[in-house]
């Protein structure tokens, strides 16, 4: 996949020039589900793959380290996952829902740079055995994360 969709934005000035400027616009797919704190989860059975979502990552800038939890640590829903470094911030990653650590993405460790390259593929953080099928129901759908973040 690549970075941030843009599109060119034109604007007239008084002597007849254009003026050209890009705004960003994130990438949501319709088929994962979104926290307020910009966390995606792609729910399959009792499986939720994790990561940030595309806006994230762009506010975040060049990701530099991640830190990923322990293959077998059990989190609730909100609390804290791990953490993600850029050269702009630091930022916490939450669960998305409560749930077991089952996997965690190990290329992350080497190249944590995949997260801006690949937000919802392979810069997916972690894999968890979901315990409450019923957060998925408190996490947003495309439509509603992206009236969240203004687009």
């Amino acid at each position: 996949m690549e970075g941030p969709l843009t599109r060119a934005a034109k604007s007239s000035y008084p002597e007849g020039r254009i003026a050209r400027r890009t705004l960003t616009v994130s990438k949501i797919p319709e088929d994962l589900r979104y926290t307020k704190d910009h966390e995606w989860a792609r729910v399959e059975g009792r499986r939720a793959t994790v990561g940030i979502t595309d806006f994230a990552q762009s506010e975040l800038t060049d990701v530099v380290y991640v830190e990923l939890p322990k293959i077998g640590k059990v989190v609730r829903a909100g609390e804290v996952l791990g953490n993600v470094e850029s050269v702009k911030a630091a930022n916490e990653i939450f669960a998305p829902v409560s749930g077991k650590v089952v996997e965690v993405n190990k290329a992350l460790e080497d190249s944590p740079e995949i997260v801006n390259q690949d937000a919802y593929g392979k810069g997916w953080m972690v894999v968890l055995e979901v315990a409450d099928a019923n957060d998925v129901r408190n996490l947003m759908d495309a439509p509603a994360y992206r009236k969240m973040i203004g687009e």
